[in-house]
Order: structure tokens, then C-alpha cells, then sequence
């Protein structure tokens, strides 16, 4: 049985890398923001190593998954480029009611505090996510958003989302990324998890 996975890296100051499955590249010179198209990976034991684009010596992550039969996942590299790890997120087999739209959000910044993900007005859509959480999906109307990250239980916004566009039936994850006072700064990248 296969899987399908795609890589997202995450790694504010790591440098665009390639990736390898049990030693087969599957993943060429991916830059940090990016994310892959999915390709179908043999389900079971996975070893992944993550080179410095253009190299194999010296990986910067040498790590062993499993990947589940029949899933869709996304694996994204996380951290700093001395703390860096994999982060297996699963993503929607399924489709939404056609007059829904699916969201959830992933805190993917390794210094940013806990946060609060709000409306404008204050409502709160996500609390207390932590870095390296990724909320389950929450089921709104199309739409276009105006969201905003705050820091947990405060009205302290550290990041406005203006204008999220929101389709109906898809499902879209918001993440975090980036470093709160330093660069690459603090932002916020829609990924569109599933056309339905």
C-alpha cells in the first residue's frame, strides 16, 4: 500500500535543502516557505534525510518515520536549523459539505509565544496554540476573513491576516512561521490542503 506526503520546510534560517526517502530523492532544492507538489511514498518504515541542496554529505536531519497506509500527510521540517525536526501532520481524505469551507491553524515559529487565533472583533476562532500544534479543522462560511494572532488570553496582536480568502468545500490549514523580533520575520502562509 502507498501514501501520499508532500514537505514543507519550515526553517526560518536553513538554507533550500533536498530531501531523500530510504535514500532516493524525492524533493529538489526546496526553499524555506515552499512546499512541494504530494507524491506517493511506499506505506512503512521511512527513513528521511534532509541535505544542504546540492549535497550529500553532513545531513541536517537524518530521522525514521512511519508512514501509515492509505494516508495524505504533510511532513514539514520545523525548528531552527539546530533544533530541526519532522513534524507529520495528517491531512482530509474526505470533502466538506458544499456550502462549508474547512480551516485549522499550525504554529510553526519556534520562538513565537502561545497564541490565540481571533476575528478582527476579538472572537476567538483558535486558543492557546502552542508551537508545533496544529488545531483540528473547524467548519465556517466561505468567505473572505479578517483574522488576526494574538498572544494567548491578551488582545496583544503580534500578526494581522488580512483578507483570507476562504472557498467553499476546500480545506486550508493558516500557518505561523517565521521568528517574532527577527528575520526572517513573523508571517502567515495559507496552504489549500484539499480542492474538493
Amino acid at each position: 500500500m502507498r501514501s501520499y506526503i508532500r514537505v514543507f520546510h519550515a526553517v526560518p534560517d536553513a538554507p533550500a535543502v533536498d530531501v531523500y526517502a530510504n535514500d532516493c530523492l524525492i524533493v529538489k532544492n526546496i526553499s524555506y516557505k515552499h512546499v512541494s507538489h504530494y507524491l506517493s511514498l511506499p506505506a512503512g518504515p521511512t527513513n528521511i534525510k534532509i541535505y544542504p541542496a546540492g549535497s550529500r554529505v553532513n545531513p541536517v536531519l537524518d530521522v525514521n518515520i512511519v508512514v501509515p497506509p492509505m494516508e495524505i500527510l504533510t511532513v514539514a521540517a520545523v525548528g531552527t536549523l539546530s533544533t530541526i525536526e519532522l513534524l507529520v501532520i495528517e491531512e482530509p481524505k474526505f470533502c466538506a459539505p458544499y456550502y462549508k469551507t474547512n480551516i485549522r491553524f499550525g504554529h510553526l515559529s519556534p520562538n513565537a509565544p502561545t497564541v490565540d487565533i481571533t476575528l478582527k472583533d476579538g472572537t476567538v476562532i483558535f486558543s492557546n496554540v502552542s508551537f508545533k500544534d496544529v488545531t483540528d479543522y473547524i467548519r465556517v462560511a466561505p468567505g473572505i476573513y479578517e483574522l488576526q494572532v494574538r498572544i494567548a488570553g491578551t488582545n496583544q496582536v503580534v500578526l494581522n491576516l488580512p483578507s483570507v480568502a476562504l472557498n467553499p468545500k476546500n480545506f486550508y490549514t493558516i500557518y505561523a512561521v517565521g521568528l517574532v523580533g527577527e528575520m526572517p520575520p513573523l508571517e502567515a502562509l495559507l496552504s489549500l490542503d484539499r480542492v474538493c
